[in-house]
């Protein structure tokens, strides 16, 4: 049987390869930082990761990561009811309460399992849920595990939104989900406005703010943050494997009964091993590092908006705004695909992202700020892309 199906897997991989949509994998051969190694033996400036405060190779992260080794062990080897639960995990569950403005925390091996065992607990087939058509692949999939009957409003679309919320009338809880940003664009969803809207249609609100906790907002805290709306927000989730440390782990944060639920029916973090000490103990020093001062998220503001303008003064059609994610425009999945390729050579790690990721003719080098570049780096990452632009268009 399988020899058939081989034949019919490797016509479609090459159809993949010949739309020049293939996803090779560069191997790294240091850790995750500013400037990395690459097989090849080069050292080239990362401008792709979600190191957003550059806390991924951070001296006093990753020496929490080493104590709690020692400390703590290696590995649960059990999930959470059973014998997986460390002290450290609730004392990581309470920062993240205390952080994010919410009653109670639940952590997960990942924001990916959060959303998988978020929406089929709590809602039923006489339910509805009402979408952003932009959400992270995540919430999408978690949504479709649920019975309950799903909507979708155009990106950030308040009109579509409210259209949407009067056709779920009829349903026993209605929730309206949305990335606090969207990871493909870095546009940000307009919670204030839609909490408005929950509040008028007797709907809850559901943010998976994993592209914003730890540097959007005046305290970092994210996006409900950012719009005043934290005690409007019912249920946050997010990851730890990116702002805060970048290693693995994600959470549901939010209204005390909600979470009290997950911990007893929600099949992710009932069924998966509980997260490892060393993570867990890096994320605690993580949020310390950033509820104790702004100098990192200062410096990634800065570094954003000197990449931004002079990016645009350049002439590239890089999307309007002022968050980290700055995706520069390509149109054409190969084109993108041959930047990125000459970027490389030219010192700089940049990926394009193309279909399925993002619809057919809006490829992009989706460049990544951190905190970690000096602005000599943003310097140099802007002058590589106009020398690889010449040298493609000649």
């Amino acid at each position: 049987m399988f020899g058939r199906m081989r034949d019919d897997l490797t016509v479609t991989i090459g159809e993949i390869r010949d739309a020049g949509l293939y996803k090779s994998e560069r191997v790294i051969t240091s850790p995750q930082q500013a400037l990395i190694s690459v097989a090849t033996g080069n050292e080239v400036l990362n401008f792709c990761a979600n190191n957003y405060l550059g806390l991924a190779d951070h001296p006093e992260v990753i020496a929490a990561a080493r104590a709690a080794l020692d400390q703590w062990g290696f590995g649960m080897a059990s999930v959470r009811f059973i014998c997986g639960t460390q002290q450290i995990h609730k004392d990581l569950e309470g920062a993240l309460s205390n952080f994010l403005g919410s009653e109670d925390t639940i952590l997960y091996s990942s924001c990916f399992d959060a959303n998988g065992g978020l929406f089929e607990t709590l809602l039923g087939a006489e339910d509805a849920v009402i979408s952003d058509e932009l959400n992270h692949a995540s919430i999408i999939d978690g949504i479709r595990l649920s019975k309950a009957k799903r909507y979708r409003y155009k990106n950030r679309d308040m009109a579509d939104l409210e259209a949407q919320l009067k056709d779920a009338a009829d349903a026993r809880y209605r929730l309206i989900a949305t990335d606090g940003v969207f990871s493909m664009d870095g546009y940000v969803a307009p919670l204030d406005e839609i909490c408005d809207l929950a509040e008028r249609y007797d709907a809850l609100v559901m943010v998976d703010d994993s592209h914003a906790v730890g540097f959007v907002g005046p305290d970092g805290a994210g996006t409900p943050s950012l719009f005043g709306v934290k005690d409007r927000v019912d249920v946050i989730t997010g990851t730890l494997g990116k702002a805060l440390g970048g290693a693995s782990g994600g959470y549901v944060s939010g209204r005390r009964e909600i979470v009290e639920l997950l911990r007893q029916r929600s099949r992710p973090y009932l069924f998966s091993n509980s997260l490892a000490p060393s993570v867990t103990a890096a994320s605690l020093k993580a949020l310390e590092l950033i509820g104790g001062s702004s100098n990192l998220r200062d410096k990634l503001t800065a570094n954003t908006k000197l990449f931004r303008t002079k990016m645009t003064e350049a002439g590239f059609d890089v999307l309007p705004g002022d968050h980290p994610i700055s995706p520069v425009m390509i149109g054409d999945a190969a084109e993108a695909g041959r930047l990125a390729d000459k970027l490389l050579e030219l010192g700089v790690y940049v990926i394009g992202f193309s279909y399925p990721v993002v619809p057919h003719g809006k490829a992009r080098i989706r460049v990544q700020l951190s905190a970690a570049h000096s602005t000599e780096d943003v310097e140099r990452a802007i002058a590589a892309f106009i020398e690889a632009r010449a040298a493609l268009a000649g």
